[in-house]
């Protein structure tokens, strides 16, 4: 009976499940945001969610079922956000400026994986871009870069449709 009460409690403290990723790890912080900006346009695409995948797996290199518990944990750290503050403070003091410019790029990655860009996506990117310290020059530099890159992918997935 006291095992069983300790047990409740402790599923309590931990939001009922054994977490692998404690809420305020840096790849968590990074999964929320990426998950608020392909949130912002009131629907997540399957692409863009393989995106993540793709960048997280690239830049974690983490085993498929850690990847699932590292993406589960940033959505539900995403929707349990008031605003992006709390996020981008965590990152600006673990990462530096080529890295928090970086980390843009990846959340322009995201954005254009789905061929589409909205304004709400555009805004929640240009104000996370403003709470990180990242010049407008390198956020837009990132975003053409994104850009680019989508549509180089594109032709070349063309180009090997029609071989």
């Amino acid at each position: 009976m006291l095992e069983r009460i300790q047990s409740f409690f402790q599923n309590l403290a931990h939001g009922g499940s054994s977490q692998e990723f404690p809420p305020d790890d840096l790849r968590v912080v990074i999964a929320a945001l990426c998950f608020q900006v392909m949130e912002a346009d009131g629907t997540v695409s399957k692409v863009e969610r393989e995106r993540l995948r793709e960048l997280l797996q690239e830049h974690y290199h983490l085993s498929s079922g850690k990847l699932d518990a590292l993406m589960e944990a940033g959505r539900e750290a995403g929707r349990e956000a008031v605003d992006y503050y709390r996020f981008t403070a965590d990152i600006r003091r673990h990462l530096n400026e080529d890295q928090r410019i970086e980390l843009i790029g990846i959340l322009w990655d995201i954005v254009y994986a789905d061929g589409e860009r909205n304004e709400m996506e555009d805004h929640v990117i240009w104000r996370v871009a403003d709470l990180l310290g990242v010049s407008v020059r390198d956020r837009v530099l990132q975003r053409q870069q994104a850009a680019t890159h989508k549509n180089v992918s594109e032709e070349s997935e063309n180009t090997q449709d029609a071989v």
